[in-house]
């Protein structure tokens, strides 16, 4: 009898773990907006958790966001320096959404701007060089509407933006659009810099789509 339990107990967690590979693992990098900041029980209403709610079974979300984060190195608050940087290579995705730039147009942060384009390539080479091999996509951020602990949508729109989507281009790394759909839907943030739960609803049905879109892609890298 007592065999009997533990053979259980062994398939039981030969199963579990063989489940947890066969999972497509998605590691959300960015700042308070991916984190969730500013809405009550962000660890069920982010856009990370939606996500996770809208895939299937075969996959499982985490959420890798930093209040305050830059892309810039020589930013305030780098994600490089951050414990979640760590984590989320050490979580060995298989898919990478990365959106940082909102904290980096403060002016602190943006007179390092000529720095951005090449510490965003080498965070894209670095997950890229992970055993799991992720698929990579990076965001355009949410807009700014208004100007505010010196986030602005100016630079956001008119240089974060074109640098994003050459990055895009030149590392072969699809864009996703989280700046137009939000754009003139005021409603949808809670001090119209970080999206409240209806925003990051929003966020998440955009973000699957373009998953869906590449899960053949996203499949091949597994294998």
């Amino acid at each position: 009898m007592l065999l009997k339990k533990l053979l259980v107990s062994v398939y039981l967690i030969f199963f579990i773990i063989l489940y947890s590979f066969a999972q497509i693992k998605v590691a959300c990098v960015g700042d308070s907006i991916t984190f969730g900041f500013t809405i009550l029980n962000h660890e069920e209403k982010s856009y990370p958790a939606r996500l996770n709610r809208l895939l299937s079974e075969d996959w499982t979300v985490e959420n890798f966001g930093v209040i305050g984060a830059t892309m810039l190195k020589n930013g305030d608050i780098p994600y490089w320096k951050q414990k979640a940087f760590i984590d989320s290579k050490n979580f060995n995705p298989d898919v990478v959404i990365i959106m940082l730039g909102t904290n980096d147009t403060k002016p602190q942060n943006w007179k390092f701007k000529n720095e951005y384009i090449a510490d965003y390539t080498v965070m894209i080479n670095e997950f890229r060089a992970l055993s799991s091999k992720p698929y990579i996509f990076i965001c355009l951020p949410v807009p700014a509407l208004t100007k505010i602990w010196g986030i602005s949508d100016s630079i956001i729109r008119e240089e974060i933006i074109p640098m994003i989507k050459l990055l895009g281009k030149k590392n072969n790394v699809p864009v996703i659009d989280l700046y137009q759909p939000l754009s003139n839907h005021k409603e949808w943030f809670t001090d119209k810099i970080h999206p409240n739960a209806a925003g990051t609803e929003e966020m998440a049905k955009l973000i699957n789509s373009e998953l869906l879109k590449k899960m053949k892609k996203i499949n091949n890298r597994k294998k």
